[in-house]
């Protein structure tokens, strides 16, 4: 397996680094705006990522305001000054490229992927929404109803989706800004302005508030060219307050059952309060986690899904629902989300579940076991990077929630360094019945004389 991914990773014109991953070049540099710029060359393959993360997402909204920063993700597709509406899609996908953006808790990202002859574009189109987005009111009448049909397809439509988005939250986190739902309420979206939308992209999307990562066919001194070109004119804007996320301590359990009609089999949500990002609880319990789900050798699969037969699905992660470890930002939870065989109860499933928990704080991993683990996480990463766009995505998100665009060459031997001991203390201090969370989801019986279509 090493064999190969070294292979790889020399077609990448990537070096291998000892003990845990690679070695990726990064010039890091900042514009007298603030902008946070990563630049990273890799000539093997003519194709450029350029990424831009701010540092604004579902847990800065307001009260009233739910929504937000997701509606405002879709604002920045309507058009700039000199991109107008429609403009920005048809300009990358003219030029063979693809692009996207995304709504986080903590922040809001946007990428082009184009042929590497074409960074300029991608450059000119996201300085020019970054200096001057087209607020209007036709735009946003347009996109709260784009929402507000992506909310209906996409959550409202489907099974164990509002369950997980909406209500769970409600149930894990007792402070407003983790609580509230990430996609927003439709009585939200209708109230939103456009005095509210250009206030927030005034706060929210100037320079001093994003990271700009470039990674792929590039010369270091033609794009640090083209991005003072581009975006040194931009003006700066205060830095936002960021907002008080700070959650009581949980000293007795919670649970709570929701009915889903558009579930066909039951699901539990169990979940515990998670460490503070980057401390070494954090790698502690990551390690836990490959341990318990990582794969068919892990515990999760081997013991409930082969041996007993009673999950038939399961997915949990630092962070989950809406994160994982590498944009998880504390407070946050370990969560697993358990579909289950319904031949089973709840109660017999989260026993089992606490069980496999239990035999973590009470018994250290073996050897053999944990060097399987390493292997897995080692692997992952290493498939993981060889993907121009998500290099340049863990970059800027590394720098943007740490401060440490170099950490993805480094992390990795933060995680196998973990030992059995420090293991077990985590999931001893972690996996505390009173610090409990539990969240069914049933099938909601059928109405009577009405069938599922």
């Amino acid at each position: 397996m090493n064999t190969i991914a070294i292979a790889l990773l020399a077609g990448t014109g990537l070096l291998p680094a000892a003990p845990g991953g690679v070695e990726i070049p990064i010039d890091k540099y900042k514009l007298s705006n603030g902008l946070r710029v990563l630049l990273s060359q890799d000539n093997a393959v003519p194709v450029v990522a350029v990424y831009v993360i701010y540092g604004v997402g579902a847990r800065s909204e307001e009260k009233g305001r739910t929504g937000f920063a997701h509606l405002f993700e879709h604002m920045m597709f309507q058009g700039s000054k000199n991109a107008p509406k429609g403009v920005h899609f048809k300009t990358v996908e003219a030029n063979g490229g693809t692009l996207n953006g995304s709504t986080h808790p903590d922040f809001t990202d946007y990428f082009e992927v184009l042929p590497s002859n074409k960074l300029a574009v991608a450059l000119w189109l996201e300085s020019d929404r970054m200096r001057s987005l087209a607020i209007t009111k036709e735009n946003l009448d347009n996109q709260k109803e784009a929402v507000k049909q992506e909310r209906r397809l996409s959550f409202d439509n489907q099974p164990y989706a509002t369950a997980i988005v909406d209500v769970f939250p409600t149930l894990a986190f007792q402070n407003w800004g983790s609580s509230h739902s990430l996609i927003g309420s439709y009585e939200d979206l209708n109230a939103a302005t456009v005095e509210d939308v250009a206030a927030f992209f005034k706060t929210h999307y100037a320079p001093n508030n994003a990271v700009l990562a470039i990674v792929g066919d590039i010369r270091i001194p033609e794009a640090k060219k083209l991005v003072e070109q581009y975006f040194g004119d931009i003006a700066s804007q205060p830095q936002p307050k960021a907002p008080d996320l700070t959650e009581p301590e949980q000293n007795a359990p919670r649970k709570q059952t929701y009915k889903d009609p558009l579930a066909r089999v039951p699901s539990v949500v169990v979940a515990y309060p998670g460490p503070k990002r980057r401390s070494p609880d954090f790698y502690a319990m990551l390690m836990a986690d490959v341990i318990l789900t990582g794969g068919e050798s892990s515990r999760l699969y081997q013991n409930m899904m082969k041996g007993k037969k009673s999950l038939i699905g399961y997915e949990a992660n630092l962070g989950w629902p809406f994160a994982g470890p590498n944009d998880y930002l504390d407070p946050g939870l370990y969560a697993a989300n358990l579909t289950y065989n319904p031949k089973f109860t709840t109660a017999q499933v989260v026993k089992q579940y606490e069980e496999e928990l239990g035999n973590l704080a009470n018994t250290p991993v073996g050897a053999a076991e944990l060097e399987r683990a390493r292997t897995f996480l080692r692997s992952s990463r290493i498939k993981e990077l060889q993907s121009t766009m998500r290099r340049a995505s863990l970059m800027a998100q590394y720098e943007l929630l740490d401060g440490k665009a170099e950490w993805i060459n480094t992390e990795m031997d933060q995680f196998l360094a973990v030992t059995a001991e420090q293991i077990q203390a985590a999931a001893k201090k972690y996996f505390v019945p009173a610090r409990q969370t539990v969240f069914d989801i049933l099938p909601a019986p059928k109405a009577a004389g009405k069938e599922a279509k």
